[in-house]
């Protein structure tokens, strides 16, 4: 009597185990993909996985601002206080004085002609004195510097339309919009000047 009543409890434990063995499995392997109640089905896990992808975006950012504080060593000629100084100096000749010649000697006398910024001024008071071959040269050699300096490529542009070439100023329009939009101050500028009618004097 006692044998065989051991022989169906250990028959009874025998049948059981899978159902004891299944759920604690089921519930190890839903728990897995982590994150929230209310029980994790395989639309969960796929979502887990789909958003694993989520860290590259901050990734890119912040690869995008590294490539941002890169940038500024193109202008590293500014960390230089005397040219800094300068540059000022000859950006108020041009733009407070008006006096374009004395700006070229300024400008020549900081010995970075090829750096886009000095290059461009240097085209755009050729552009103002009327000398019209000195001051292309200038704006091809700031741009040769740098093909996205995008006020070299709208003073370039106005002295397209001066020249009346209105096609060349309309590509110096779009290779604007490529670098900076069609909201930045070099687009709205060029864009105004291409809609007055051919031969109107520019004051830029």
């Amino acid at each position: 009597m006692i044998k065989s009543q051991t022989k169906l409890a250990m028959l009874a434990a025998v049948l059981t185990a899978p159902i004891i063995l299944f759920p604690q499995q089921t519930a190890r392997a839903a728990g897995g993909g982590g994150g929230g109640g209310g029980g994790a089905g395989s639309g969960e896990l796929y979502g887990s996985s789909y958003s694993t992808p989520a860290p590259a975006y901050p990734q890119e950012k912040d690869r995008k601002t590294t490539h941002r504080v890169k940038k500024p060593a193109k202008q590293s000629s500014f960390d230089d206080p005397a040219f800094r100084d300068g540059y000022r100096a000859a950006y108020a000749t041009i733009y407070e004085r008006n006096d374009y010649a004395a700006a070229i000697e300024q400008l020549h006398a900081l010995g970075r002609d090829d750096q886009p910024n000095v290059a461009n001024l240097i085209g755009y008071s050729y552009r103002k004195l009327g000398d019209y071959k000195q001051s292309q040269v200038w704006y091809e050699r700031a741009l040769k510097a740098d093909p996205n300096h995008v006020l070299t490529w709208n003073y370039y542009g106005l002295w397209q339309i001066e020249q009346g070439n209105r096609d060349a100023a309309q590509y110096h329009l779009s290779r604007i919009a490529e670098i900076c939009g069609t909201s930045c101050d070099e687009y709205r500028s060029l864009a105004a000047a291409l809609e007055k009618p051919p031969g109107t004097s520019l004051v830029y």
